[in-house]
């Protein structure tokens, strides 16, 4: 009888050790929504976000990212202007980490993408990207070029309910800013929370 006990005992040490050999070995996974704030290394593999898409710029005419951004590195941020926290302070320090990389306005395109279509029309994303004072290439369109574009780029969006909030509703979204090269490939990210050095090094990498 003792004998097995001692069995069964093992056996059930065995399986254990199989279960989390397999949990070790399983290959980790990334929701859509998640793949935005994932780190990345400028030319990692598998890495394949972005694309050529056509928004509506803030002068209300089409805006073609594969002519406009065409040969020039940029940043793209998904947000919305009546954004409380996180869109402001963002572009704002998009705005500052261009001036600190000291090679003027040029030096990589800054992109606000509204994710709230219904609310933010071509004159309110212009007029919203004029408050950081550096050039901002402000887009809308419709809900559905939004949802296609921020689904390019791999970027969470979502309507939510909120009383408090103008209209009833705010937008939850993906916070990360996502860079790429002169030749339009995804090289990285910067975070919410990243430091100044890091995101500074990035953004050398992509206007070398």
């Amino acid at each position: 009888m003792l004998r097995t006990v001692r069995l069964l005992i093992w056996g059930l040490v065995a399986l254990a050790a199989v279960g989390f050999a397999a949990l070790l070995l399983r290959p980790a996974s990334v929701s859509p929504g998640e793949a935005s704030l994932a780190p990345a290394q400028p030319g990692a593999p598998g890495i394949a976000l972005g694309g050529p898409f056509t928004l509506t710029a803030a002068d209300g005419q089409p805006f073609n990212s594969a002519q406009a951004l065409a040969g020039k590195p940029y940043a793209i941020f998904f947000g919305f202007t009546n954004c409380p926290d996180v869109c402001p302070t963002t572009l704002a320090r998009l705005a500052a980490l261009r001036q600190k990389l000291g090679q003027g306005s040029d030096a990589f395109q800054i992109v606000f993408v509204s994710v709230d279509p219904e609310r933010d029309t071509p004159e309110a994303v212009g007029n919203y990207a004029k408050l950081f004072d550096t050039p901002i290439i402000g887009l809308t369109g419709t809900r559905a070029q939004v949802e296609q574009v921020a689904k390019q780029h791999a970027v969470y969006q979502a309507r939510v309910k909120d009383p408090a909030a103008p209209d009833g509703y705010t937008v939850d979204h993906g916070a990360a800013v996502l860079l790429f090269g002169r030749d339009g490939k995804f090289v990285g990210t910067i975070a919410q929370e990243e430091s100044e050095p890091p995101a500074l090094d990035k953004l050398r990498r992509i206007t070398a």
